[in-house]
């Protein structure tokens, strides 16, 4: 398998799961500026919506969209437990979440990348993801991960969007259980070993 992936970006989620299971892979860098590959492909020839993350499998064929890839992921081992089993209600629960995620952080946190959007704008983003960060503090108040069966894929997820906090001017302090979240996840090796390949790769 190989995944095209930008360092920090939301391709980080499949990333950790690569290495969390151990699946052998390879990865390639993306300038999503000039949607150039680091081996000099046009990244658009590849994945047409040209975004990461991307997923080559071993017979060519392409798979896009986060969620859709970690849960594709999972299922290649199964015996590791980063998904529930398909057609059941723990199934059907972390689909939830990774929906949530996409849809209510995720998108989100958009506008507060954009140096174009207003002040008012950035307050309204913030305001929001005040709102949905409560909501996934008390989940993880209840248990350490989202799921109360352990660590799964939508952490994996959780955890990259909570990366980008710092850089956009949002402070995770008023929910400690958030606080305590992303300091266990930077103590699974896994994830540390994602976070070091990939600020290897930056310097590149």
């Amino acid at each position: 398998m190989k995944l095209f992936y930008s360092p920090g970006a939301c391709s980080l989620s499949p990333h950790i799961v690569l290495h969390e299971l151990g699946l052998p892979h390879d990865v390639v860098k993306v300038d999503l500026k000039t949607k150039q590959t680091s081996d000099g492909r046009d990244f658009r020839t590849i994945n047409p919506k040209g975004y990461v993350p991307t997923l080559q499998l071993d017979d060519g064929t392409i798979l896009t969209e986060g969620p859709a890839i970690v849960q594709y992921l999972a299922d290649r081992k199964p015996e590791m437990h980063l998904a529930p089993a398909n057609g059941t209600l723990a199934r059907y629960q972390l689909q939830e979440w990774l929906n949530f995620i996409s849809t209510e952080l995720h998108k989100q946190f958009s506008p507060l990348f954009n140096p174009a959007s207003s002040a008012d704008l950035i307050a309204a983003q913030k305001a929001k993801l005040a709102e949905r960060f409560a909501l996934i503090a008390q989940t993880l108040e209840q248990h350490d991960y989202l799921l109360p069966s352990g660590f799964s894929v939508a952490d994996a997820y959780l955890y990259t969007i909570l990366t980008w906090a710092g850089f956009v001017g949002v402070d995770l302090s008023p929910w400690p259980a958030l606080v305590r979240y992303k300091a266990r996840m930077e103590a699974r090796p896994g994830v540390a070993a994602t976070l070091a390949a990939e600020r290897e790769a930056k310097k590149g």
